[in-house]
Formats: structure tokens, sequence, C-alpha cells
């Protein structure tokens, strides 16, 4: 099961506002969903690399995903500013 747009957009804000608020960045909504969504595409990759699968729904899994990648593109954004 895929997750539409709309979710996407929706999960996508979550898991990049989660993400914000764990790594303490200041950004705001818009970048949240960015962050949860290409943060999501990101995990994914690297799951698949690793040969992790989550075993919850395609919500949850997304959301999940959405949140570790978020916080990967945060610290990988904070190591290029330095």
């Amino acid at each position: 099961m895929e997750v539409g747009w709309i979710a996407a957009i929706i999960i996508g804000g979550l898991a990049g506002w989660f993400a914000e608020m764990i790594m303490k960045s200041d950004t705001g909504i818009l970048m949240n969903i960015i962050l949860g969504i290409v943060g999501a595409i990101v995990a994914s990759w690297l799951f698949g690399l690793v040969g992790l699968a989550l075993p919850f729904n395609a919500l949850v899994n997304y959301l999940i995903t959405g949140f570790i990648g978020a916080c990967i593109l945060i610290f990988v954004g904070r190591l290029i500013r330095r």
C-alpha cells in the first residue's frame, strides 16, 4: 500500500515536526513537510541497502522513516554549515 499525496504531506509534516523538536532545529512548517517527505525517501533507501523492513502498516512506516530521515538530513545540514 502506498501513501497518497495528501497523506504524504500530512505525515511528512508530522515527521519533520517531530524531528525538529528532537534535533532542536528552528524550521518552519514548509521545511518540516519537505524534511519529512525527503527524509522518508532517504531513510527508505538506506533501509533498503541494509535490508531492514519495518513491520507496521504503510502510514506508520512512512512516519517512522520520515522522522529518521529528517533527523539525518538535519544532522547533515548542520555538518555542512560548519
